[in-house]
């Protein structure tokens, strides 16, 4: 019974001296099922390297707490092993407290995430997006089978549905973004969904925000993709 004691005490004073956390953002949750493992907290950095700014060993406890410092709200990762099993969760990060969980056997495909208005922003974002992504799979469907009975008239059809669907995601996108203006989500959409965009339908984006967004990280880029788009068709 000493000897339990003795243990208990133990744990809990190893408990106890634990570091504590510290940061304008903190990133903590669970992960049901994570027995054993680390976690990381990434970001990207000069635009390819992943750099981690926190981590967290996870030994028979499946909730986590990670932190660090932020200048600006950005695109985030939280990754398992080092992304070794090519696993991970992103997230728009904010200042304050942010609240992650997600079960291990379905590690990032659908993790619920709060504390983030940017994030809950970019949700709504999704939601809209995957409807267009489900009607580009019937499509996708459609034009496949067509071609299988070698019916060109209907490939015909099916392309020019294709080319509406996807005007229409670009137009429902560039309204989202402006209706957004002072998020960062804002630029961020125009640089990951629209790339292949006509550039005055992205320079509508970036003119319409606000000043602390169009000098954040993402109004930024959004500038400076831009600038380099018109310096290439100049150029033609």
């Amino acid at each position: 019974m000493k000897k339990v004691l003795v243990i208990s005490l133990g744990i809990l004073m190893a408990a106890c001296s634990a570091p504590k956390k510290e940061g304008n953002m903190l990133v903590n949750g669970q992960i049901k099922g994570l027995k054993k493992g680390k976690l990381y907290l990434q970001k990207i950095e000069k635009d390819t390297i992943l750099k981690t700014v926190d981590s967290v060993n996870v030994l028979g406890n499946d909730q986590f707490s990670l932190a660090t410092n932020i200048s600006e709200s950005e695109m985030y990762y939280l990754t398992f092993d080092g992304n070794t099993t090519n696993k991970y969760i992103t997230f728009f990060a904010d200042k304050g407290t942010i609240t992650i969980n997600d079960d291990v056997s379905k590690f990032g495909l659908n993790p619920e995430i709060k504390g983030s208005k940017n994030q809950d922003i970019l949700n709504n974002y999704t939601k809209i997006a995957r409807r267009f992504n489900n009607r580009n799979l019937e499509l996708i469907k459609l034009k496949f089978l067509a071609q299988k009975n070698n019916n060109k008239d209907s490939v015909a059809i099916v392309d020019k549905l294709h080319e509406s669907l996807l005007r229409r995601r670009y137009l429902t996108t560039i309204n989202f973004a402006i209706n957004n203006k002072d998020n960062h989500v804002a630029p961020y959409l125009a640089l990951t969904e629209l790339v292949n965009a006509n550039v005055k339908w992205l320079d509508s984006i970036n003119n319409s925000l606000s000043s602390d967004v169009k000098n954040s990280i993402y109004g930024k880029k959004l500038t400076k993709f831009i600038a380099e788009i018109k310096k290439t068709e100049t150029a033609k």
